[in-house]
């Protein structure tokens, strides 16, 4: 084990010192954004995040509505089934108020906060 370490250790130090030696290299290229360039400030990097969670979520919710109204039909009038049914689709609707609300939310403080700062 110690002849392992004794031979692999010259490398690694080797390998160290090439790549600190090609850092400036790298840091006068300097760092390009990969974000689009509407996205320039934390209010804007908030509404796009949110933006594409909505995008995400909205087909999922109308599958988890879609999967509520089968439990509708498959209740066939039991009552407990159909209590389960109607507690399924009620958080299925509170969780895309929250989501939708969220967006509106980041929105409009987005807005505010671009026409403060010009």
């Amino acid at each position: 084990m110690k002849t392992l370490v004794i031979r692999i250790l010259p490398v690694i130090t080797a390998a160290a010192f090439l790549v600190l030696l090609s850092l400036p290299a790298f840091a006068a290229e300097g760092i390009q954004s990969p974000l689009k360039p509407e996205v320039s400030s934390i209010p804007g990097f908030i509404e796009a995040a949110l933006k594409a969670l909505v995008m995400i979520a909205l087909p999922i919710l109308t599958l988890f509505i879609v999967y509520s109204g089968f439990k509708f039909i498959s209740a066939q009038g039991n009552s407990s089934k159909l209590e389960e049914a109607k507690k399924n689709f009620m958080y299925v609707i509170i969780g895309a108020l929250l989501i939708l609300g969220a967006w509106v939310v980041a929105t409009l403080v987005g807005g505010t906060v671009n026409q403060l700062t010009g």
